[in-house]
């Protein structure tokens, strides 16, 4: 599809199934060269990075991992609150281990430092950071992020896990709102 509408708004095709899944890829070699025998707990940011972590995660070549979830919300249709949310937190123990933080996309920052500060207080050994896009003009916090897929303009987006209002996150592309 080249375009759909979703809710009030028009989209149109933004990045391509193929190109998701190549960024994809291209992020799993790199862990998987740094992370082997790290023993890492990827923590996947639910609701949208769940299509963003399955993939990824098949593609991780070390038997020693786990993935784990954890539900924040900080968007009201197509705008950020502001203020992050925890719905549903983690359960495993993370003294001392490598925690892989999988996020669909780091917008203004303020989830990161949000999920970073709650796990920097579990004393887990470090703490990276996985985003598939990055929307730098959007940044409003300083963070560290280790894994970037892809960096785009800051413009609204839907497809991939993304949502509005909790439509569209079945699209297997990427689409942009249509000005």
């Amino acid at each position: 599809m080249k375009q759909v509408k979703i809710h009030d708004k028009e989209f149109e095709l933004f990045i391509s199934h193929e190109k998701i899944q190549s960024v994809i890829e291209e992020m799993a070699e790199k862990m998987n060269s740094e992370l082997a025998g790290k023993d890492p707990l990827f923590l996947c940011i639910l609701n949208g990075s769940f299509m963003f972590a399955a993939e990824l995660f098949k593609r991780i070549d070390f038997v020693e991992t786990e993935i784990s979830f954890v539900k924040l919300a900080s968007y009201q249709g197509d705008q950020t609150t502001g203020k992050v949310k925890q719905l549903i937190g983690l359960n495993e123990n993370i003294e001392g281990r490598t925690v892989v933080v999988l996020e669909d996309i780091v917008d203004t920052g303020i989830t990161i430092e949000n999920i970073q500060q709650q796990l920097a207080g579990l004393n887990p050994k470090e703490v990276l950071v996985a985003t598939m896009l990055l929307k730098p003009d959007a940044l409003q916090r300083e963070v560290d992020l280790k894994y970037v897929g892809l960096e785009i303009p800051n413009d609204f987006i839907v497809g991939y896990g993304l949502d509005y209002d909790g439509q569209g996150r079945n699209l297997i592309d990427i689409y942009t709102v249509m000005k």
